[in-house]
């Protein structure tokens, strides 16, 4: 017989993904999903868990709505989400109050962050075991790198790191112990980077489980490709590869992006036509199927004409998946560049990529950055792309 459910979610969704270039992490396409979906899912399939509040932005909301992404019982709903974290739980919680009472304050909150994705359901378990039984507990894994305090540019003393653990989410505390928490005076005056340490400004002891390192949190682009392995891992038929490219601009145009031309934009120096665009691409699909990268199967040199249409590479590329017994399953593209504005452009270039690989539009995700001013694309001398590929084994 099935345990009843004991414990509810809110998933903080709503920060800027800072650290990603330009790029909505919590919407980059993993295996063909939007990664916060990955872990809404991951939490849907604890079955300590009854329900979820997803704290985001309405960009997000829409997309995941828009997607049929979700089940459609109710089981996950959404709040606004704050400009700082502490206001975003607070959004959640109340969302949690009104939807589901507990006026006896014995059900478990989770908080977990949006960013991670492979969150295993044992560890789910665990944290909701601890804080059923000692009122709220978080999951902790062990520092393994040497630390070091830092003055200015050089090392001021080496940190002795024993007694010392890197926090993870989820992190549960029974639902009355967290209402007294973001009812205090400290929850009102104070900035907390995690539940746990508003707790300990109350004076609320907070257990420790022992963490897992699958659970990792996608922070910088890279990861990205570490959360697709680890997400791809119980599928041997799907994997997931990451590419990046750059180019600044040079004489001449059109503008190449996408396999189509963009008349009254220069056009991007390299040894080919410069499709930034679909190098990043196949360069994903050639990590993803292990098979190098696209600078050695055509480098700049005689061997490769000079000029030549990043699509004939491309089309060189899926030949060689199609040998591997591979074919492409979903892309997700972000473009970033000041000049010229592409917004206008970009459902063209969706359709240009999925006639390419096969797909159906839909299959194909491309957004665009202007950059925020940083970076030589920021400052319209270049323009990059960073590719996520999901291939699967040819059927």
């Amino acid at each position: 017989m099935r345990v009843a459910p004991r414990a509810d979610a809110i998933v903080v969704a709503a920060g800027a993904s800072a650290r990603m270039g330009g790029s909505d992490k919590l919407l980059a396409r993993v295996g063909g999903r939007p990664l916060l979906v990955h872990t809404i899912a991951a939490l849907l399939a604890a079955p300590d868990v009854a329900s979820i509040v997803v704290v985001t932005s309405g960009e997000r909301r829409h997309e995941l709505e828009d997607g049929s992404w979700l089940p459609a019982d109710g089981t996950v709903t959404f709040a606004d989400g704050g400009e700082r974290r502490q206001d975003s739980v607070r959004a959640g919680f109340d969302a949690l109050e009104r939807a589901s009472p507990d006026p006896e304050g014995q059900r478990v909150v989770l908080v977990h962050d949006g960013a991670r994705p492979a969150v295993p359901a044992a560890l789910i378990s665990a944290v909701v075991e601890a804080a059923a039984e000692h009122g709220a507990a978080i999951p902790v894994m062990p520092v393994a790198e040497t630390l070091k305090r830092i003055d200015g540019d050089r090392v001021a003393a080496t940190v002795d790191r024993s007694g010392l653990a890197a926090a993870q989410t989820p992190q549960g505390v029974r639902r009355g112990i967290l209402r007294t928490a973001l009812a205090s005076d400290e929850a009102s005056h104070g900035t907390w980077t995690d539940e746990a340490a508003l707790l300990e400004a109350c004076r609320i002891p907070v257990h420790v489980v022992p963490g897992d390192a699958a659970n990792l949190k996608v922070t910088v682009p890279a990861d990205l490709a570490r959360a697709a392995s680890l997400l791809a891992n119980s599928d041997p038929t799907r994997r997931t590869g990451i590419g990046h490219d750059a180019h600044p601009f040079g004489p001449g145009e059109p503008l190449r992006l996408g396999g189509i031309d963009i008349p009254g934009a220069p056009r991007l120096h390299g040894h080919s036509d410069g499709d930034v665009v679909l190098h990043a691409l196949a360069d994903a699909l050639l990590g993803a199927a292990g098979l190098g990268d696209l600078g050695r199967m055509f480098p700049a040199d005689a061997s490769t004409p000079a000029g030549i249409d990043s699509r004939t590479l491309l089309a060189d590329v899926l030949g060689r998946l199609a040998e591997g017994g591979w074919r492409p399953a979903g892309v997700d593209l972000t473009i970033v560049a000041a000049r010229p504005r592409l917004g206008e452009h970009l459902d063209a270039v969706r359709v240009s990529i999925a006639g390419v690989l096969g797909l159906a539009p839909e299959a194909v995700n491309i957004k665009a950055s202007s950059g925020n001013l940083d970076g030589s694309e920021g400052a319209g001398r270049s323009i990059s792309t960073l590719a996520l590929a999901t291939i699967e084994a040819r059927g």
